[in-house]
């Protein structure tokens, strides 16, 4: 992560999109960027093996850590099972409830390197009020906190 100062000086942030079974052994040297980092898709994990598993307990870690920022995108990426993404849900919900404060919700539009049928958009965007089940938490996760964030005062 040599090009991270960098990020510091101009007060940006660091966003990730790596698979999974990456996140634990990337754990540390994550929580020694010096400047926010945002995990993007959920972190990639796999719907199917339910919240125990190791790439999701590590993201959760991360995030516990304060430093962290998670997009609740990617529906589509992480289900075992497709539309309307009934098995990916609890885990954006999650996230959502557990930190209202450090979520975003953003689109893969166009969906590039996508496996399997490309998405209903309106499917995804669809998800939103199940995620954040109320008008405060969907106005932090669609308005505050993505000002927040990309207004550079998420460190």
């Amino acid at each position: 992560m040599g090009f991270v100062p960098r990020l510091a000086d101009i007060n940006w942030h660091l966003q990730i999109h790596m698979e999974s079974t990456m996140h634990p052994d990337m754990e540390p040297a994550l929580t020694r960027s010096p400047v926010a980092v945002v995990i993007d898709h959920i972190g990639r994990v796999d719907a199917g093996l339910g919240f125990e598993q190791a790439q999701f307990q590590s993201l959760l870690r991360l995030m516990q850590s304060g430093k962290f920022w998670v997009k609740v995108s990617g529906c589509d990426r992480i289900t075992r099972h497709g539309p309307p993404y009934a098995d990916a849900l609890p885990f954006a919900r999650k996230l959502v409830m557990e930190f209202p404060d450090r979520v975003v919700w953003g689109t893969d539009w166009p969906h590039p390197h996508h496996k399997g049928p490309i998405p209903e958009d309106s499917q995804l965007v669809d998800l939103i009020g199940e995620m954040a089940p109320s008008d405060a938490l969907r106005r932090k996760l669609m308005v505050d906190n993505p000002r927040h964030l990309y207004e550079g005062r998420a460190a």
